[in-house]
């Protein structure tokens, strides 16, 4: 079944909006140089990227000390976000943070953001690849099987943790093609894991024990047999209900609706070929409904990679680590098995956390009437050099209208000391206003 692809104009605005979705926002001149590769080019540049490069300078504390991600704390927020901000390779890295929230697992249980920066090294590899290869790998991986009792679980107390949740939110969905019986069984077919633990390192050499697994018969989802860990993956991918489940979850990642149904069975259909991402993100990242839909919030992370990527500065202190949990998002730190609560990203009680975020952003390119570029008293030429700060980004000429409006508005009556000191001050509250609009928030 054909899978309908955009045939509209690809310009600036929709290599920008493509940008956001498949990345963290454009560098400057980053859209307009993606648009000059029409849709086809641009999608391959991103999902078939070259070798990484890291642009711009490492990141650093407070102190312009280098981070120790493994170690200190929030290091492990600040080493992540870097890599989305100087990144070459944005889809790689958004799609590793796709999948941190897919199998979402947090380090308020893991305990070792170590473990964790190895999840995170497995997610970024398995990026684009084969969802079956990175299943089996998330399933024996060390984090995981310390946040959900992996290695708990064995012959004669089996724990349903992980068996729960690999059908529920990793696979098929909640209540969808499974039942209790079936989680008990995934459970023994699940045991057999166990780890060391080591005083002043944690939990360590992680491995199969065959003495721990339950080899006795199962049943599961009607088939029986004596299943192992790698059984129970397979059991998943080739349950009739699982390629629905890919595809609409990870079209959510990407289009804030729903696929029409010949859009959904097309990419369905692709799916079941060889259980790879690849081709679905190819086709997604095509398809009408991401350039002429309605747009998607960013999450708080996102948003401010974006600003970073757009403002050219590098991280450079760990406030990101407060500001992003004021946000809603803290990276490794999930609320839940089941991750972020996409509704929440912009409510009123992250929204505030959104403009702290903004005001930190802009603060070291702040202007006053004693230092920086002098400002004029000219309402067109403050709004406009707030886009050229930002990287000329796109907005509804309403929206551009409303700064203009406040702009004008802020410097009627600005004469005489005035006229030297009001303008530095608007232009940094217009920059503020743009950075902070619903059309900057959301894509």
């Amino acid at each position: 079944m054909a899978i309908p692809t955009y045939t509209g104009r690809f310009g600036p605005a929709q290599a920008e909006r493509l940008l956001w979705r498949a990345g963290f926002g454009p560098r400057r001149g980053e859209a307009a140089k993606l648009a000059k590769l029409g849709l086809d080019g641009a999608v391959r540049s991103l999902t078939r990227p070259g070798p990484e490069r890291l642009a711009g300078p490492p990141p650093r504390d407070d102190r312009g000390r280098p981070l120790a991600p493994a170690d200190a704390y929030g290091h492990d927020h600040l080493w992540w976000l870097d890599r989305m901000t100087r990144t070459s390779r944005p889809l790689v890295e958004r799609m590793t943070l796709v999948w941190h929230d897919w199998f979402a697992t947090s380090n308020a249980g893991v305990g070792s953001q170590r473990l964790m920066l190895q999840q995170n090294d497995l997610f970024r590899d398995h990026a684009l690849g084969s969802f079956r290869e990175l299943l089996r790998a998330v399933t024996v991986n060390p984090a995981m099987l310390v946040w959900l009792s992996g290695t708990s679980n064995r012959k004669g107390s089996p724990n349903e943790n992980y068996a729960r949740e690999l059908m529920e939110l990793f696979t098929l969905g909640e209540g969808v093609g499974y039942t209790e019986a079936d989680v008990r069984e995934q459970a023994r077919a699940l045991t057999g894991w166990r780890s060391d633990w080591v005083r002043g390192v944690g939990p360590t050499n992680f491995r199969f024990d065959r003495k721990r697994w339950d080899e006795g018969f199962k049943a599961i989802f009607g088939k029986r047999g004596t299943f192992d860990y790698r059984d129970a993956v397979s059991l998943c991918l080739r349950h009739p209900r699982h390629p629905r489940f890919v595809v609409e979850k990870l079209w959510s990642a990407f289009v804030p609706v729903p696929p029409d149904p010949a859009t959904r069975e097309g990419l369905e259909a692709l799916y079941r070929e060889d259980f790879q991402v690849r081709p679905l993100l190819d086709a997604i990242l095509r398809h009408p409904a991401l350039y002429t839909g309605p747009r998607q919030v960013k999450p708080p992370v996102v948003y401010l990679a974006g600003l970073l990527r757009g403002l050219g500065r590098p991280v450079d202190t760990t406030s990101w680590v407060w500001l992003g949990v004021m946000a809603g998002q803290r990276l490794f730190y999930p609320p839940n098995v089941a991750g972020w609560d996409d509704t929440r990203w912009l409510d009123t009680a992250t929204f505030r956390g959104r403009w702290a975020l903004a005001n930190n952003a802009l603060a070291p390119y702040s202007l006053s009437d004693r230092k920086g570029p002098k400002v004029p008293n000219d309402p067109e030429a403050i709004v406009k050099g707030a886009f050229k700060v930002m990287g000329n980004p796109t907005v509804r000429p309403e929206t551009r209208a409303m700064l203009l409006r406040f702009a004008k508005d802020s410097l009627a009556g600005a004469t005489g000391w005035k006229a030297k000191s009001y303008p530095p001050l608007v232009a940094n509250a217009v920059r503020q206003l743009l950075v902070s609009s619903p059309d900057y928030q959301t894509c």
